[in-house]
């Protein structure tokens, strides 16, 4: 035996136990790692491919506004698409359904008398 090898003594029997037990704590925190990473995973998978299956097909269709009405400005809010009328100096804002583009609400401004 050469004088630059070290000899480890075996371990005492209290040693040998906290071994086992840091042993058995870090296969613990091995596994619960493990398992948060997977979850994180599907997690993501599961957002990914559900996304990808809700494609809506186009949808056309006419709006007949009030004679002398201009569009002033659109907005989208939420599941909504909302347009701004002038309609012959009044203000209007109409609200559609942004899937099926169906009217669902309809707000007029007026000025008191």
């Amino acid at each position: 035996m050469t004088t630059t090898e070290t000899v480890a003594p075996e371990p005492t029997p209290e040693q040998a136990a906290l071994f086992a037990r840091v042993r058995r704590l870090m296969l613990i925190a091995g596994l619960t790692t493990t398992l948060a990473v997977a979850a994180v995973i599907v997690a993501i998978g599961y957002r990914l491919f559900r996304s990808e299956g809700s494609t809506v097909a186009a949808t056309e269709t006419v709006v007949t506004l009030p004679k002398g009405a201009h569009i002033v400005g659109t907005g989208v809010s939420g599941d909504r698409l909302l347009l701004t009328l002038d309609i012959a100096g009044t203000t209007e804002i109409r609200s559609f359904d942004a899937h099926s583009l169906k009217p669902v609400g309809r707000l007029k401004f007026v000025t008191e008398p």
